[in-house]
């Protein structure tokens, strides 16, 4: 199974004074999915860009089984935030769109598209105009075609937060089916602080000015979804409230901001 190492990173902009990611380190491997949380500022963004290839740290090394990541692969597949589908293609041609750029014959293609529908619940759906879509729909698509080239890993940017609260929920579900189902080590970044804590195998809290991880946490509630139990049932878990609000706290902390949530809480 495929395994990320990210070593030292450091990341910074041209003509800025301080750097955006500062000595960050971690490792992705088999059975995780990641999740990094931050207040805004933190470097989620940047440090997932570093990971896809879009762009480079200046100091420190990024690694996916032993392979320095220098440009964008097939190896990582990458989920959006805005789901940069293409309009004039259907469904199914847009979630084989990558296989038929790496000259993959059309009936090989198509069968892995209608695979991939399966997958994330949208059988039926393959001849669909993507202004047919919704929003979760639309996402769905997104996610199946990240998946058609069978990546190394996925790595996910905010890809439910333009959602509403329950299709978010939704997602976050199907999310943990297909990472169940597939395998794949996966990274996501949100700035949710429950998603995060319900999606997290490990989860990396980032503090701003310059980015830098000050936690990590092993969580079990990810695991919990696909050995059975219900969304519902684990996020009105009491020990899955504490570790909402423990998170919560932390990320408030680290961005000065933890007096004006606690005034908006008295205030609710």
């Amino acid at each position: 199974m495929a395994v990320l190492t990210v070593e030292h990173v450091q990341a910074q902009y041209a003509g800025a004074q301080h750097p955006v990611l500062q000595d960050v380190s971690f490792q992705l491997g088999s059975e995780q999915l990641m999740v990094a949380l931050g207040a805004s500022g933190s470097g989620k963004t940047t440090l997932l860009n570093l990971i896809a290839g879009f762009t480079h740290p200046q100091l420190g090394s990024i690694k996916l089984d032993g392979e320095e990541v220098l440009a964008p692969s097939r190896d990582r597949g990458v989920v959006f935030q805005d789901d940069v589908l293409l309009p004039w293609q259907n469904v199914q041609d847009n979630i084989a769109f990558g296989l038929e750029l790496a000259g993959i014959d059309k009936s090989t293609r198509l069968s892995k598209a209608q695979e991939l529908l399966n997958l994330v619940n949208l059988d039926g759906f393959g001849q669909r105009h993507i202004w047919e879509l919704s929003g979760g729909q639309r996402q769905r698509v997104g996610l199946a075609r990240a998946l058609a080239s069978d990546p190394k890993i996925l790595l996910m940017d905010e890809p439910f937060g333009a959602l509403d609260a329950f299709i978010r929920e939704q997602m976050q579900c199907l999310l943990l089916d297909v990472w169940k189902s597939t395998a794949k080590p996966t990274f996501l970044i949100t700035h949710d602080i429950e998603e995060a804590v319900f999606l997290a195998t490990d989860l990396i809290i980032l503090a701003p000015n310059p980015g830098r991880i000050v936690e990590k946490l092993e969580l079990d509630f990810a695991k919990r979804y696909a050995n059975g139990e219900s969304a519902r049932s684990i996020k009105s878990d009491p020990k899955f409230i504490e570790t909402r609000e423990y998170v919560l706290n932390r990320v408030f902390i680290q961005n000065g901001q933890l007096n004006n949530q606690k005034q908006h809480v008295e205030q609710v």
